[in-house]
């Protein structure tokens, strides 16, 4: 039985420059953007996916040019923007190579222009999903990203949140939660007909022949992974 590992599986962008809901599905892990330049490339993938990763958001890591130009609040209030302020999510689905099973790691981040920067990580452990049985978004038509404290809530019992970056740096604990795990089951499978014969007296000398059949079962046994 070959390793069930994690692989990447998407990756979601919410309100985060230029996208303001994103997804970009991987294939067995890989990932792959084409387009011309200044369509995002870079952002996504030098700057998205490592802030995820490690939760640092200084400047010089979010530029993929090591600038200290770019800060985190350019990426949800551009210069031009006339809003006071935007809440965003970053989010990265992982996926059992062999298996129907989920986790998720994100990040919050709240932009309020003239004031300090809000953040906060989290982690879906529960196996629910973005996009499919689980959203950033409040409940309503109109979409309006979840604050930290609603993000507690829907999570509840199925994830965590972080506060700081060196809790989220360290989300091989969230792995831990998630580690493979496997059984063995034992099924009953068919295996044919066992035939029976008796005799029936018809009271006059004679017999009558009676066969009668019963199913019968084999156990086999199979490795399950969870």
């Amino acid at each position: 039985m070959g390793q069930n590992r994690w692989h990447a599986n998407k990756l979601g962008l919410i309100n985060f420059w230029y996208y303001d809901e994103q997804e970009f599905c991987f294939a067995k892990g890989r990932l792959l953007l084409r387009g011309s330049n200044g369509s995002g490339k870079s952002v996504t993938m030098q700057s998205a996916i490592p802030l995820l990763l490690d939760g640092n958001a200084n400047p010089e890591r979010l530029d993929p040019f090591g600038s200290r130009d770019r800060k985190m609040s350019g990426y949800l209030l551009e210069e031009g923007d006339e809003r006071e302020e935007r809440t965003g999510y970053l989010y990265m689905e992982f996926k059992r190579e062999k298996s129907e099973a989920y986790f998720t790691i994100g990040m919050g981040i709240r932009a309020r222009r003239g004031k300090p920067l809000d953040k906060w990580y989290f982690g879906i452990l529960d196996g629910r999903r973005v996009g499919v049985d689980f959203s950033l978004y409040r409940s309503g038509a109109e979409k309006l990203t979840l604050t930290r404290k609603e993000l507690e809530n829907r999570l509840a019992e199925g994830g965590r949140v972080y506060e700081e970056r060196t809790e989220f740096s360290h989300y091989v604990q969230v792995l831990d939660h998630y580690e493979q795990r496997s059984r063995e089951v034992a099924q009953q499978v068919y295996d044919g007909e066992d035939y029976h014969t008796s005799y029936q007296d018809n009271g006059d000398g004679t017999f009558t022949e009676i066969i009668t059949s019963t199913p019968r079962y084999r156990t086999e046994y199979y490795t399950e992974y969870y």
